[in-house]
Parts: C-alpha cells; structure tokens; sequence
C-alpha cells in the first residue's frame, strides 16, 4: 500500500477502531434488530389464519397442523388470540427497534465526537503554511457540517439501510416459498430500481460536492466579514459586502436547487416503478387465486409483504441523498486527514532547558513554496543576553525568520542553532515553551484576563499573573476593569484599547520567563503613552534575557547591540556593538 493510500485510510481506521470498541453494544443492537425484523415477517400470518381459516373455514394444511387446538374451540376464541398475537408482535418489535435505535444513536454520537476531536488535534498539528492558505470558514464547515453527515450516516441510515436490506431479503424468501412466480415479478423490478437509484444518485453526489465547497466558501466569508465589522462599519462598506455575500449565497442557492431536482427525482423514479410491479404482481395473483393455484389467504399475504418490500426500497432511495451528503462530507475529512502534519521531533529530539539565548544562523534559506526564496543564505549571531533590533520592509521576510527560530517552518537549506544546539535537535513544544512572543496583532482569547495572561503557563496562580502584569505595566488598568483579573474580554480583546491588548500579551510572554524574547512590532499600532511603557518593561525584564525586536524604523539614540537588517533575502547590515541606536515605531 502506497504512503498516499495510508493516509487516505485514516478516517476509515478511525470508524473501525470505534467500531471495535463500541461491538458489544453493536452485537446487542444487531440482536434487538433480528428481533424487529422477525416480527416484521409475522406480522401478515395472523391476517391468513383469520382469512383462509376462519372466515373462508379452509382446513388447516399438514403443515399448519400444529395449531389445530387454536381453533377447536370456535371462531370467535381464534381470531381474539390471533388478534392479540397481533398485538403483541407490535409491542416486541416496537421494543427491539427502540432498543436499536438507542444503542447506535448512542455509538455514533460517540463517533462523531472523535472524529472532531480527532479532526481538531490534527488541524492543531498542521503546519503554518497550511493554515495561511485555507480558509477558516471551510475547516469550520468541515469540523461542524461534514462530521454531522457522518454520524447521521451511522445514526439514520446505517442500521436502517442493514434492517430494511434484511426485510427485503427475508420477505422475498417468504414469497418465493409462497408463489415463485409472483416473487419473479418482483425480482424483476427490483435491478431496475437500483440502476435507476446508482444513475441518479451520481449526479446527486457531484452537486452535493459542489455545494459543499460553496458552504465552505459562505463561512469563510461570513467569519471574514464578521471579524473585522468595525472596519466594514467605519469604511461604510456594508452594502458592498451585502451585494458579495449575496452573490455567494446565490450560487449556494442554485447547487441546493440542483440537488432538490435530483431528490425529488430519485424519489418519484422509484414509486413508479414500485406502483407498476405492484399493479402487474395484483393483476397476476388475482388471476391465480381465481384458477385456484393460490389461495386469497396466500394473496394477502403477498400483497401485505408487497407494500412493506417496497417501503424499505423508498425510504433507501431517500435515504440515499443522506448516503451522498455523508459520502462527499468523508472524502473532504479524508483530504485533510491525510495532509502530512509538521514534522514529528527526532526520536533522540531532548528538551529546550535552561536556554541561555544563544542564536545562530548559518547560510539559511527559505521559501513557502520551497521553490521562491524569501531569506537567501542568511547567516548571523545572536550572543546571549543581548538586545537585537532586525529591521526590513514589509514582505522581506522578518516574521519568516522569527518562524523559523520557533520552527513553524523548516529552512530548506542550512541550519539554526540554539545554545549550540540545531532547533532540529529540539523537542519542538519544549523550545516553544522557551521563547516568548509578542505579535504584533494583539491575539487575545474570549476568556477572563489572567486566563489570556496565564496562556502561556497554564499552571500559574494568580501571583505569578500579577507580578507578569506589573512588569508589563498592566496590573493598574486590569484592577481598573468590573471584575479586575476575573474580567471577560471580548472576541480578539475587543472590549480593550490596542495598547492594553499590547500590554496583556506582553504579560503573557513574561509568564514564561523565557531565556529568549520576540518581539514583532510591539508599539507600531499603540499610543505614544502606550509604546513607552512596552519599551519600560522591556528594559525592564531583559536582564539575563536574549531580545529580538522587529521594526520597519529604526533611529539613532538607544541601547540596541545589534542592527540586523533584511534586504534582498539577505542580512546586509549587522551592526557592531558600538553602534547603539533607538528603535521607533
């Protein structure tokens, strides 16, 4: 098997392994729908008894000699016994199909929870670059819609569509025992619908495809728009997205449509085709019991078996546009399943421990698509415990450079050495748990403020949340807040101003007390007030600290050791120690 087939079986090993886990209740289902289906197949016999026995008083067959005490006492003590098997044969198999029903309801939900559980982790373990280039909206659809299918799949049509295949085969081996030539009539008709059901249901699942990546596609622009609706508003753009999402809605639109024409198509096919075997199978078994090859009790029977055979046939036609939905909602799991996650570490990978903030990097290069370079050859030296500013324009490759310390990507030539140590080498968690970072879009969670600050150190109590928040000059605004640290921020912080958010995500680096700082444009979207108490604190916390700074400004007048600067894919200035100069933003 190809590494290309392994991966596309991973959602069927999944569904196995659950499977497998779950078979006892699988077996006691299987049990209780034996049950159901039994007495699904005696349900019309008590009907013949009364016909044939009772009320045309046919004697009983050799057969049927069994149940002579049932009539010896009268007609009317029959037909209230053979009612009240009636009876009961609904309350058992009512029961048996609960319990069914139940049981996988139950194990599919199960499966469905691990499948997203499954499908987060590894969304959570896929690479930078992959995320960059997918839309969220499409991974939500897939983490809500697609996993749904599947478990209605199991849950709905799974065990229906093995119970009804069941009444089908068992009430064709009745008839064939009672009348062989009916049954032909039957069987005749019954390839007939399932090429009809296999044509159609191959353009069903086409457009299903196709609707399903226009969803995809209405998600991603609704959590596009939805994220940045004060720009939206303050733009007054609300019409121009309106006209767009209408736009998007309407294609959706049309693919619902198509499929709806397919549905209903499907649906009317196969009760034509049911009602036309119907017609001829009465026509032919009225003409026999008249010439008396059958009796009217046999032809009940038929005809009662006729109508419930054909049931199952429409209601696996409809269920067939579920079949389509589940299978187009697997094969788009499957494909992000099998993309390849980040590389795992090194079986001898060791921990990022007691880092001193030694940085090197040695004719590095890299590129998204391994082909464009963005950094050519970059080569540097970071010592320990210095302040370093790397400057550049946008687009030259410095937030690339800080992905490659903290391994979001791999450089595809040459290495990176912490403490004399290529990152390689690292367990990759370990050395991001050493770094802290502060972006320069300020990512905060809906959550209280010391969860957001204690992030990056989960365990923290709440004085090593403070202590973070006065070195990050935040402690006075947060006690300011309602509920002070037990405060709920909005969606991204949008209940604060950007330089809080600033402030709260420096905390959340200083948390970590890590050997080595990151910081991507800290002050470049806050107040003059709020950039100095960034820079304070910095100043603050540095000592023992390894300090990289990103800047597009950099002028003349403070403590910086180092000046890396990216130009043309390469570091061409490193500036010397004597050279110590201010950063701006």
């Amino acid at each position: 098997m190809s590494m290309d087939q392994v991966k596309r079986t991973r959602l069927r090993q999944l569904i196995i392994g659950h499977l497998l886990e779950t078979r006892s209740s699988i077996a006691l289902a299987g049990l209780c729908l034996l049950g159901a289906l039994l007495m699904e197949l005696l349900a019309p016999w008590p009907l013949k008894l009364i016909f044939d026995h009772v009320l045309m008083g046919k004697p009983l067959a050799p057969s049927w000699s069994y149940l002579g005490g049932l009539f010896q006492w009268g007609p009317l003590p029959a037909v209230a016994i053979l009612s009240a098997s009636v009876f009961l044969m609904v309350l058992v198999g009512g029961a048996c199909s609960y319990a069914q029903v139940y049981l996988v309801t139950k194990s599919s939900y199960q499966l469905a929870a691990k499948l997203k559980i499954k499908l987060f982790s590894h969304l959570q373990r896929l690479s930078l670059a992959f995320h960059t280039h997918v839309p969220s909206g499409e991974l939500v659809v897939k983490m809500a819609s697609d996993t749904t299918a599947i478990r209605d799949l199991f849950t709905d049509w799974g065990v229906r569509a093995l119970y009804q295949s069941s009444v089908i085969g068992g009430m064709l081996v009745v008839m064939i025992v009672v009348n062989w030539r009916l049954a032909l009539i039957v069987l005749g008709s019954i390839p007939v619908l399932f090429i009809a059901l296999a044509r159609l249901n191959q353009k069903l699942r086409a457009s299903i495809s196709r609707q399903r990546k226009q969803e995809g596609r209405i998600a991603s622009r609704m959590n596009e728009v939805l994220g940045a609706i004060a720009m939206v508003q303050a733009f007054g753009r609300r019409e121009f997205e309106q006209d767009r999402f209408e736009l998007e809605a309407a294609r959706n639109l049309a693919e619902g449509i198509t499929s709806a024409r397919t549905t209903a198509a499907v649906t009317r096919v196969i009760e034509v085709i049911c009602a036309l075997s119907t017609a001829v199978t009465l026509l032919f078994g009225s003409w026999q019991a008249f010439k008396g090859y059958m009796t009217p009790g046999d032809l009940l029977i038929f005809v009662s078996y006729l109508k419930s055979i054909y049931k199952p046939i429409r209601d696996l036609g409809k269920s067939s546009v579920r079949v389509s939905r589940a299978a187009v909602s697997a094969g788009r799991i499957e494909e992000v399943l099998a993309i390849e996650e980040e590389p795992r570490d090194a079986p001898n990978a060791i921990a990022a421990t007691n880092l001193t903030g030694d940085i090197v990097f040695r004719d590095v290069s890299f590129g998204y698509d391994g082909r464009h370079r963005l950094l050519d050859e970059v080569s540097f030296h970071i010592h320990p415990g210095q302040k370093v500013a790397l400057a550049g324009a946008s687009g030259a490759g410095k937030s690339s450079l800080i992905g490659l310390i903290l391994r979001l990507y791999e450089p595809q030539h040459g290495s990176i050495r912490i403490d004399r140590v290529d990152v390689r080498d690292y367990q990759r968690e370990s050395l991001r748990q050493s770094i802290g970072l502060v972006l320069q879009d300020s990512v905060l969670f809906a959550a209280s403020v010391r969860e957001n600050i204690a992030y990056g150190r989960p365990e923290a109590g709440l004085d090593a949340v403070e202590a973070a928040a006065r070195h990050a000059h935040a402690h006075d605004f947060i006690m300011a807040l309602p509920d002070g640290y037990d405060t709920i921020i909005g969606e991204r912080g949008c209940t604060l101003s950007g330089g809080q958010r600033q402030r709260i995500c420096l905390a959340r680096a200083l948390i970590k007390q890590p050997p080595i700082l990151i910081l991507d444009e800290p002050t470049s979207a806050v107040d003059p007030a709020s950039a100095s108490m960034i820079h304070d604190a910095i100043d603050t916390v540095q000592a023992g600290k390894t300090v990289l700074m990103i800047s597009h400004q950099i002028s003349p007048g403070s403590d910086f050791d180092q000046i890396l600067t990216l130009r043309d894919r390469k570091i061409c200035v490193s500036a010397p120690p004597e050279h110590r100069v201010r950063l701006t933003s």
